[in-house]
């Protein structure tokens, strides 16, 4: 089967580094864009300014997960997500970083008892 690198549109630019690791990893455009619509995990990318989502794939016996560093679309721009790279990652990652709690509805939940 032959690769077809995908066409920038008005809601993606995709680099020709995420075509070289979608060649490599065996990933299409439409799999990279399903894992930036319904992501199950989001965290910082490693890039300032990046976000990084994930998407489970494999078996249950294999299993692996499908990543994908974008940068928003910026408010001065074409309103377009700026696709960097994307990955196959084997197994199941770490989680990096947690998720920040403000610190008001930490207290509330500390007195309410809910956590501690």
């Amino acid at each position: 089967m032959k690769f077809k690198f995908p066409k920038n549109d008005d809601k993606y630019y995709w680099t020709n580094h995420v075509g070289r690791k979608m060649m490599f990893y065996g990933l299409s455009a439409d799999r990279i864009k399903r894992v930036m619509r319904s992501p199950q995990r989001s965290e910082n990318g490693i890039a300032e300014g990046t976000i990084a989502v994930m998407h489970p794939a494999g078996s249950k016996a294999r299993p692996s997960e499908v990543w994908v560093m974008y940068q928003a679309p910026s408010k001065r721009g074409k309103g377009r997500k700026i696709v960097i790279t994307a990955w196959r990652y084997p197994g199941i990652s770490p989680v990096r970083d947690e998720i920040p709690i403000p610190a008001d509805i930490l207290e509330e939940l500390k007195r309410d008892g809910i956590i501690k």
